[in-house]
């Protein structure tokens, strides 16, 4: 089966994440997620892997067996089965010759070139794109076709090397990596592995946000506004004052690169009761220490300015995919030459977010992020140039041969 077939077929399965079930811990969140992973279950049996597990929660394992006499290192692929919630509706997907200029997906949406001028790249190119109604899923459901379509290789190539290796696909990611979190890394029994959930071709992330919440709840004092004088504490004005004690210059908004924030992200109440949620963010572990500290300090500040009527709570929420590679950079280097050994250039971004990466290297598993070659995540105009999925292919394809250069000592 070709690459874009593969993918033109996943695409016609809605597994759009549901926040409402995804809040309530069901997982999968959608039907439509189990439904694809059960396609996916039967395409990996006709590829020959062995040990298929399709779990009641949507995560599907499987193996690709090795062919190897070296002791070879295992290594493991990951992709997700849901979508983004941004658009619900059904995908029609199609293919379009790209001879420059804008392209049209439905009677009033264009794909804009002016907009998106790295549309440019792709000049001659096929793009996948969709009518303008939906996302096109290409996150993830390109590095599901990206992974297959090497196991593909593989299966047409048995005279080539290869050790074994292990093929993950989560659920609800697109919802606090609801998946990676549920999934158990020890009985993957992997030495390290990728995700394949970045953008455009080239792209390589080893380095995300150090990150946590911050939950500060405001107690006030409720009185009748008719007699409230020297009463009534007003708890939302009690968050709005403590907000003012952040810099404003450290905000989402404000930042980019390597530069952390504080990102007051919702804030919930009444003048009895608010409740302040605080995004904290930092590329280093030393920064993300001192940016909780901080928070904790204000606190203590306001506590004392305003007779303890805030209560802090401090979670982490994911780490730093970097801090799990120090010791060992075979990841990072396996990648880099995969890339160039298919003439593609690495693009290495900082990624200003988290990506189920972050939480499988936290349990054990290191995982770098390779490139599904789409553009325009979460949004309608998401497209893939179909030499790009092809590329991320032939990268998956690329690491798992230059491996058996890598034995075990």
């Amino acid at each position: 089966m070709h690459i874009v077939e593969r993918f033109l077929g996943y695409t016609r399965i809605n597994t759009t994440t549901n926040q409402e079930q995804g809040s309530l811990g069901i997982m999968p969140s959608s039907d439509g997620q189990y439904k694809l992973a059960t396609l996916v279950k039967c395409q990996l049996e006709s590829l020959g892997c062995i040990d298929i597990t399709l779990h009641d929660n949507a995560i599907l394992n499987a193996t690709l067996a090795s062919n190897s006499n070296k002791n070879l290192p295992t290594i493991a692929f990951f992709g997700h089965l849901d979508t983004s919630s941004e658009c619900t509706a059904d995908t029609h997907a199609k293919i379009v010759q790209y001879n420059g200029g804008d392209i049209s997906l439905s009677e009033n949406i264009t794909l804009s070139l002016q907009q998106f001028p790295e549309l440019a790249h792709y000049t001659g190119q096929e793009i996948i794109v969709t009518d303008g109604t939906s996302l096109l899923g290409a996150d993830d459901k390109a590095a599901i076709a990206a992974i297959l379509n090497a196991l593909q290789f593989f299966q047409d190539n048995p005279q080539i090397e290869h050790g074994k290796v292990q093929i993950v696909f989560l659920p609800d990611e697109e919802q606090g990596l609801l998946g990676a979190k549920e999934f158990n890394v020890k009985e993957l029994n992997a030495d390290f592995a990728y995700t394949i959930d970045a953008g455009p071709i080239g792209e390589f992330i080893y380095e995300n946000w150090n990150a946590g919440n911050a939950v500060v709840t405001f107690t006030g004092q409720s009185a009748h506004p008719m007699n409230a004088k020297g009463k009534l504490v007003n708890a939302l004005l009690l968050a709005n004052t403590f907000i003012t004690q952040f810099p404003s210059e450290e905000r989402p908004e404000c930042t980019d690169a390597r530069q952390g924030y504080y990102w007051m992200k919702k804030m919930v109440g009444n003048s009895a009761k608010t409740v302040l949620n605080i995004d904290i963010r930092d590329f280093t572990e030393d920064g993300y220490k001192q940016r909780n500290e901080y928070v904790r300090k204000q606190v203590e500040i306001f506590n004392q300015n305003n007779n303890d009527r805030a209560h802090l709570t401090l979670t982490d929420r994911y780490s730093n995919v970097l801090n799990f590679l120090k010791n060992s950079t075979l990841p990072i280097d396996l990648a880099i030459s995969a890339y160039k050994d298919n003439n593609i250039n690495p693009n290495i971004v900082a990624m200003r977010g988290g990506y189920d990466g972050a939480v499988l290297s936290q349990k054990g598993l290191p995982c770098p992020n390779l490139f599904t070659g789409a553009h325009n995540f979460h949004s309608i105009f998401e497209y893939l140039p179909v030499p790009s999925l092809i590329a991320a292919s032939n990268v998956v394809q690329s690491i798992i041969m230059n491996l058996t250069a890598h034995e075990r000592v």
